[in-house]
């Protein structure tokens, strides 16, 4: 029994390699494989052809975002199935997403400087700049009563709040306000403290701070010279490194001061990278909660950025319906419909990653509930270190 072989296409007329003369089969050269376009064409078709060797953006973002969106662990199951070539891989979705979606996020809200003004100050613990207030070029750390402390204090702390509802979707930021509204407040009560223990005894209250000591280690103002930082087990050189760092850190409080929106551009500027960092660690969390369900880690790995792709996504259509809102506020009719597709898509968020738990890992209501507790509630802890560690690299990087 003999079995005829497959005849291979015939040449089109005409259509040669521009390298080494062969006749063309297809789009590529099967002798020295030069690809027959190049660079000298329209610009229209050279953009396309970036944005889908980058970003794979051609008919595949069309199937993969309604999807994403809208069918929880749907794209991760066509993955694990072998259906991947008509969707946008999932690297390539994250990167996209997340870059687009913190993009809009710096666009879409600015921090006003009005007349209280959130100011970093000495800090507590070493290497750490606390945050405190001022009013009316009042600061709170040299307020004489405690009507004053509290006055700033309140002040700064509405602040904060106005500025974590402007915020309010943002992954990331209201971790940073957190963080300034617990060192206010840690501010005024020790302010309070050293009010009433000068009321007290009768010694005089230290009023007169320099405002160039923005940063402090161990009580005493930071200087890279007489109080410099010190890490023993980083050696000469890295200590060197770190005291510039903090060097770094202390000019760009100041430039912070005068523009808030420069630590903010910053920061959301710095949280795909951030993100992207942990996702693997995310992965890993994942792979120990299945631990019995035999998975490659890979596959949790495809888990975490599709997840972590729907949150970028579902943040950007936040975003636009919060613009939109705005835009359309002159509309009593039109306004509060983006604002309730606003407040769904928030909703939708977490019910989105517990389904998609659910039908990725099929486990049981009560198992898969317990373990979406554990994991958000872990994962939230390395979101807060992630977080830290962007806010300060902003404050050095800026």
């Amino acid at each position: 029994m003999t079995t005829e072989a497959t005849p291979t296409p015939a040449p089109a007329p005409g259509r040669q390699c521009q390298n080494c003369g062969e006749a063309l089969l297809g789009e590529h050269c099967y002798a020295c494989g030069q690809p027959t376009k190049g660079l000298v064409r329209h610009f229209s078709s050279i953009v396309g052809d970036f944005m889908d060797s980058v970003f794979e953006l051609d008919s595949r973002i069309l199937r993969t975002i309604g999807p994403l969106l809208f069918r929880p662990g749907y794209l991760s199951q066509e993955y694990f199935a072998g259906r991947r070539v008509r969707y946008v891989s999932p690297v390539r979705l994250f990167v996209f997403l997340s870059l687009f979606a913190f993009f809009a996020a710096q666009l879409s809200f600015d921090i006003d400087k009005g007349e209280d003004v959130v100011k970093f100050d000495n800090a507590e613990a070493a290497g750490a700049p606390a945050i405190t207030a001022t009013e009316g070029g009042v600061r709170l750390l040299d307020a004489t009563t405690v009507a004053d402390v509290e006055r700033i204090r309140d002040a700064a702390l509405a602040e904060i709040a106005a500025a974590r509802e402007e915020s309010k979707g943002v992954p990331g930021v209201g971790i940073g306000l957190d963080v300034a509204s617990k060192a206010i407040e840690n501010d005024a009560r020790r302010r309070i403290a050293e009010i009433e223990e000068s009321q007290r005894t009768g010694k005089p209250l230290a009023i007169q701070r320099n405002e160039d000591d923005d940063i402090s280690f161990n009580g005493t103002p930071w200087d890279p010279v007489t109080n410099p930082l010190k890490v023993d087990w980083l050696g000469e050189r890295g200590n060197a490194r770190l005291n510039a760092y903090a060097g770094r850190a202390k000019g760009n409080i100041k430039r912070i001061q005068e523009d808030p929106n420069l630590l903010k551009d910053a920061f959301l500027s710095t949280v795909p990278t951030t993100l992207f960092a942990l996702l693997p660690l995310f992965a890993v969390l994942l792979k120990l909660a299945y631990l019995f369900k035999r998975r490659l880690y890979m596959e949790h790995l495809i888990v975490a950025l599709h997840s972590h792709s729907f949150l970028c996504a579902g943040l950007l259509v936040t975003l636009l319906l919060d613009a939109l809102a705005g835009w359309s506020s002159g509309l009593a009719w039109l306004s509060p419909l983006f604002r309730f597709g606003e407040i769904a898509m928030l909703c939708w968020m977490p019910l989105y990653l517990l389904l998609m738990q659910k039908r990725v890992y099929r486990q049981g209501w009560i198992m898969t509930l317990l373990k979406y507790a554990v994991l958000g509630t872990a994962y939230l802890v390395l979101i807060s270190f992630g977080a830290t560690a962007s806010l300060l690299a902003s404050l050095v990087n800026m």
